[in-house]
């Protein structure tokens, strides 16, 4: 038994997530909390932020499910507001969606369903039944004068019971509109609540990963199996067709079709995360070919464009079969082969076969200040993000003659402060993008965009107004030193007649987690809440977030974690010395990872002599005459963080302190991990939140 295991812990009785007991304590809390900070659904905080959140004027973001009879794109959008609080999932046309009035049908209201089930159902999202695996639904592959017809027929959509991760899956058909019965004709597929994943593999075949019983499940209590489920049989009948180990944190089977890109196939991958950072992978080309092991480091990730296999390279890498180029390839990477030539060379790896040499490419090679963001695809073109001193660039990469190599086409010379994402139309037929661009005080934009002319704007289509005023606001880029010395950037919104002379409110936002990068995106909320009100808003670019890539998030890791703490002290200590606020005016928020700025170990191994050492829970300091006022926030409903972290913290602070610290718990009986369900759910929680840092923050400075 591990130390962390054996010590006395008197609050084991709040990891009990909806016991009585537990129950009666969060809505103790509750009560008091409000008592004291007073209620947000009756502040001008919560007016505001729920117009913003229910206007009509948003954009109403949307997804192309295939055509119409005419051959007109279909789009699929989901949408709440103030008539829909749980939501409706919608459609309309291309040339409707276009228009200045768009008119939507209602596929699916939510809200409507829930009565009728006696549900509370929240919206997670759907997984399409592919046109080309669909045999009815009249696919025909696009030729340079005609796109690809046909509709996606059938989704499986996940609803999840007031905002948890698990899920119900149930199968929608997309011509009736209805929900296709799993006991009818035809024999719908339908799973009861868990963290299941699924996705076709035909039209009557599903690849699927769910709780099937014992042994089905890692430890971690995602899919550790995978079976091929046929539709009208019983899905622990189903032959298993991939599994991993009970210690991996999950494992899952998808597939790139590519057969619509020269030289492509269908690549069927099979994957084993054996921690967060670290998989395993196994791929089929085709219907008929063998698995083989990829010969990659475990921290590589795999996709395909093409007959390209594109790899992801988190930790640096010498091939032992690179025979175009003598470098390592540096954490960071992203590189392409050919796909047949590294599966072939996987093959004789395992075999003990001395494996052909191979030629690689290199699409994006970090340096110092840059690392690479990702990419997103059209029919023809590649499009590479990659942040440089965490300012985005956006580049264009068209497939050459005959399936051939990339050729860089255009794109951004210098990283901008912005945030820009580009998604295919119809990645089987087209080059036409969705262009979003937005900023901390720029206003989001739609526009159709032609990845052929390096993302030139065809058309705009939507764009969001103004939510907040953000006259006189500007945003800039400063540096701090954290204790090792490395440069920690941070983004900070604020008047542009800043006086500085400490006086300013400022709020100080972490997160340091999982390789995700925090960037400008437009603050609807924060703006609102904020912004309006004279406040300072900072962002902190902290290890253990993807700002400067795999290096950047392994940097403070388990037993480094102090350096994410050190990096936000850093940043905190940074605007103190710069004269925008004092230790009095300035308060700290984070939510999920950043909510403790901590990631994850397990205290029943090793682990436990680190996290002992920044467990907040275990280095409350009772000796403390006076901590800072705090604010935890957390929903009944959060089945990735267990609310009984945030109780069991909170309990300890009341108790130990005795009554000297001033300590606020509100506990969302819905909402998930995102900590809202709805609109007004959100609403609220965001006015509780900025209410009470600025009213805090403005007692401390009068005091």
């Amino acid at each position: 038994m591990s130390a962390a295991s054996s010590e006395e812990d008197p609050y084991l009785w709040l990891e009990e997530v909806e016991s009585e007991e537990s129950l009666a304590f969060a809505k103790k809390s509750n009560e008091h909390c409000l008592a004291e900070l007073g209620d947000p659904a009756r502040t001008e905080t919560y007016k505001r932020v729920l117009t913003a959140l229910e206007s009509d004027d948003r954009i109403p973001y949307a997804r192309v499910l295939g055509y119409t009879e005419e051959g007109e794109p279909l789009l699929y959008n989901f949408w709440k507001d103030g008539d829909n609080p749980k939501g409706i999932w919608r459609k309309t046309t291309l040339s409707s969606y276009e228009s200045a009035s768009t008119q939507w049908t209602t596929v699916l209201d939510l809200d409507e369903l829930g009565k009728k089930d006696g549900i509370s159902w929240v919206w997670k999202g759907y997984v399409p039944l592919p046109r080309s695996l669909d045999e009815k639904s009249g696919y025909v592959k696009a030729t340079e004068t005609s796109p690809a017809q046909g509709r996606v027929t059938r989704v499986l959509l996940n609803l999840s019971r007031g905002g948890a991760d698990a899920t119900y899956l149930k199968e929608f058909d997309l011509l009736t509109e209805t929900f296709v019965d799993a006991a009818g004709d035809d024999q719908g597929f339908a799973l009861p609540e868990g963290k299941t994943r699924a996705r076709y593999k035909s039209r009557d075949v599903l690849l699927v990963g769910a709780d099937t019983g014992e042994g089905s499940l890692t430890s971690s209590g995602y899919p550790r199996t995978c079976r091929e489920w046929k539709r009208g049989t019983k899905i622990e009948d189903a032959p298993l067709v991939f599994e991993g180990e009970e210690t991996d944190v999950s494992c899952g089977q998808y597939f790139y079709d590519e057969m619509h890109r020269e030289g492509g196939d269908v690549y069927t991958v099979q994957s084993r995360s054996v921690t967060f950072y670290e998989s395993v992978y196994n791929v089929q080309k085709g219907e008929d070919g063998e698995f083989v092991k990829l010969a990659i480091p475990a921290t590589t990730q795999p996709s395909f464009f093409g007959r390209w296999m594109l790899l992801h390279v988190k930790s640096k890498w010498l091939p032992e079969d690179n025979g175009s180029v003598s470098e390592t390839f540096e954490t960071g990477s992203f590189i392409y082969v050919d796909a047949d030539a590294f599966l072939e060379f996987s093959r004789s790896k395992a075999e003990g076969k001395e494996p052909s040499k191979l030629e690689y490419h290199v699409l994006f090679e970090p340096s110092v200040t840059t690392s690479y963001n990702g990419y997103s695809a059209t029919k023809n073109y590649l499009i590479l993000y990659s942040l440089d001193n965490v300012k985005e660039k956006m580049e264009f990469y068209k497939i050459g003659d005959g399936g051939g190599p990339f050729v860089k086409t255009g794109g951004d010379e210098e990283g901008q402060i912005r945030s820009v994402s580009a998604s295919a139309i119809d990645s089987k037929d087209s080059d036409l993008l969705w262009l979003t661009t937005s900023g901390y005080t720029q206003p989001s934009t739609l526009a159709l965009a032609d990845a052929s002319k390096n993302g030139a704007i065809v058309k705009g289509l939507k764009s969001l107004p103004d939510m907040y005023d953000a006259k006189g606001l500007q945003v800039t880029q400063h540096f701090a030193t954290s204790k090792d010395g490395t440069k920690i950037p941070y983004f900070m919104i604020s008047k542009k007649d800043l006086v500085l002379d400490g006086m300013n409110p400022t709020l100080l936002y972490g997160y340091g987690g999982f390789e995700i990068s925090l960037g400008p995106r437009y603050a609807t909320t924060v703006g609102i809440s904020w912004l309006e009100r004279g406040g300072v808003y900072v962002e902190a670019n902290i290890r253990g977030g993807g700002e400067y890539g795999p290096d950047w998030h392994q940097s403070a890791l388990k037993a480094n974690r102090n350096k994410c703490y050190e990096d936000f002290i850093a940043v905190g200590e940074h605007l103190v010395a710069s004269k925008v606020c004092t230790p009095k005016t300035l308060a700290c928020r984070g939510g999920s990872n950043g909510g403790l700025l901590t990631e994850y170990g397990d205290p029943d191994t090793d682990d436990w002599d680190f996290l002992k050492a920044y467990s907040p829970y275990h280095n409350i300091d009772a000796s403390q005459e006076k901590y800072p006022a705090v604010l935890l926030t957390t929903s009944t409903r959060d089945d990735r963080v267990h609310p009984a972290h945030a109780r069991k913290f909170v309990k300890r602070l009341e108790e130990l302190g005795e009554g000297r610290w001033p300590v606020y718990y509100y506990e969302n009986i819905e909402g998930g991990h995102g900590g809202a369900a709805d609109n007004k759910q959100q609403a609220f929680m965001t006015a509780l939140a900025y209410d009470f840092f600025w009213g805090k923050l403005n007692s401390e400075k009068e005091a």
